[in-house]
């Protein structure tokens, strides 16, 4: 039950994510506060992504685990005091240097943005959220202790109230008549006090495991030096995927004005199929793999077979949808607001371009999992890196000729980061199974199976398709519901044509029972 509570934590936090992201499409559209507020929410996510949920899922939860299923309940506790005092002076020592050092992060990072408006209100944003960022590590610490003790619902559905809270400033915001920079700069103190509210809402779910929780700066307790020894490797790994993250962001301000932006735009929706059934699986199956070590490296592999091949019979007719029906996908962000059909297009060729890497992406997370349940926090950092340097060269390759080719004022060029990131998932992917392989004998992500996932995923494309082709028969509809009467059949045929071959998540326990994997 654990991957469905994580989803359903996940599905709410996404709904009020998405609520946000509407919210914002209508009021600031694809421009340059669009720019500057993308990158300044990149920027510090720098230390949420080093210290918080990644990290400490791979360091810390493992130990933990260990310790209480050994029966040394207090030692568990004295351990997770520990982490969390050297986590918080941590975290407040890189917030309070990157409010201080944003105007050089700002040039570092946004070279593009130089010499216009958008590096100013850059800066100003950025001193607000980066305390934002050292509060959600925080968070993220009790993300970790909820998941050790099974409390996955909560610990997931906690970042709703971040999401909430700046749709919520937002629409007072602008109901009082704040317009532009100042309606940007209010979103900034709604994302502040979100981050607040999301550690607090934890804080009674929590409070039955404190017992023996007593912060400290020890690295002398039991278990925390082999948390720090685990965390080092597992920073370097996620330094990899902000140094991608900050290098994309680069990239892209050196293109056309609204670059950055319709990234964001394009991100968000290529993130929530990863969150839903990529993170929620290996968040999930983590304390599972790492109970399972003790059963024997066959259990493992078992485990890990199973969880990958749930996440692919999720993302591949995901990937297939975003790819044929990319508009309409983003029609989500048209309300009759600042973001129009031009937007929607361009978005929606930068979201395909992301997408063709989907699955490797969702597969990724879960073999990470499986690396860090056997101890081995370096190999997915290696991989990592490399990926990094081949997502980067094909994504320049390619960016700037693709930005020569506009759609209105908007230039392509964001397609090409899109794609070079796609290459480079694929890349990590097999290197990471292939490394697996060598020590779970045996690991396959099942190509008979993976094939009917695919036929199922062409029949309900084919279904959208004629779904589509009816619309125009119709009186003319809202672009959001034109688009759910094409993709809203997708997913039902997918679901029923699973179902009738018998590859459906209910079948899925049968199949690999029978280890059909060829």
């Amino acid at each position: 039950m654990g991957a469905p509570s994580v989803a359903a934590g996940i599905l709410v936090s996404r709904v009020f994510g998405f609520g946000r992201e509407i919210v914002f499409a209508h009021f600031f559209g694809n421009g340059a506060l669009a720019d500057s507020w993308r990158a300044a929410l990149k920027i510090p996510n720098v230390i949420q992504n080093l210290l918080g949920e990644g990290t400490l899922s791979a360091s810390f939860i493992p130990v933990y685990v260990r310790l209480l299923e050994e029966g040394r309940e207090e030692e568990a506790g004295r351990a997770a005091g520990a982490v969390l005092g050297l986590l918080a002076v941590a975290a407040g020592v890189l917030a309070a240097l990157g409010s201080w050092a944003a105007p050089l992060l700002a040039t570092v990072v946004a070279t593009g943005f130089a010499g216009d408006e958008r590096v100013d209100i850059l800066v100003s944003l950025l001193r607000l959220l980066f305390p934002m960022a050292g509060v959600l590590v925080v968070s993220a610490w009790a993300l970790g202790i909820l998941n050790s003790h099974r409390r996955f619902f909560v610990a997931y559905v906690a970042p709703a109230l971040w999401n909430l809270s700046m749709i919520v400033t937002l629409l007072a915001a602008a109901a009082k008549g704040l317009l532009g920079v100042n309606l940007v700069f209010a979103l900034a103190w709604g994302a502040l006090a979100g981050g607040g509210l999301q550690l607090l809402f934890q804080l009674p779910y929590l409070a039955p495991f404190l017992r023996h929780v007593v912060p400290s700066l020890s690295t002398r307790v039991t278990g925390v030096r082999e948390v720090v020894a685990n965390f080092l490797p597992v920073v370097a790994a996620r330094g990899a995927v902000n140094l991608s993250a900050l290098l994309d962001t680069n990239l892209a301000s050196r293109l056309t004005t609204g670059a950055v932006g319709v990234m964001g735009y394009a991100q968000t929706l290529y993130l929530l199929p990863i969150s839903l059934f990529s993170l929620s699986v290996a968040a999930a199956e983590l304390p599972e793999l790492s109970r399972d070590r003790a059963a024997g490296l066959r259990a493992v592999r078992d485990r890990a077979e199973r969880a990958v091949g749930t996440v692919l019979f999720w993302l591949i007719p995901i990937t297939a949808g975003y790819i044929v029906f990319r508009e309409e996908v983003m029609s989500i962000y048209r309300t009759g607001g600042a973001f129009g059909e031009t937007d929607a297009v361009v978005a929606g060729l930068v979201l395909a371009a992301y997408a063709l890497g989907l699955p490797a992406s969702g597969a990724s997370r879960v073999l990470s999992s499986a690396y860090y349940a056997l101890g081995d926090t370096r190999t997915p950092a290696r991989i990592a890196y490399m990926r990094i340097i081949v997502s980067a060269a094909t994504g320049v390759s390619l960016m700037f000729p693709l930005d020569r080719h506009m759609v209105g004022d908007l230039g392509l060029g964001a397609a090409g980061l899109g794609v070079g990131a796609s290459v480079g998932a694929w890349l990590e992917v097999s290197l990471l199974k292939r490394g697996l392989g060598r020590r779970l004998s045996g690991l396959s992500f099942g190509g008979r199976r993976v094939a009917l996932y695919l036929l199922a995923a062409g029949v309900a494309v084919a279904a959208g398709l004629g779904s589509g082709l009816l619309l125009p028969l119709l009186p003319p509809a809202h672009p959001v519901l034109a688009a759910a009467a094409t993709i809203l059949p997708v997913a039902v045929v997918y679901l029923w044509v699973a179902h009738v071959m018998n590859v459906s998540p209910s079948g899925l326990s049968r199949l690999y029972g029978s280890r059909w994997r060829r």
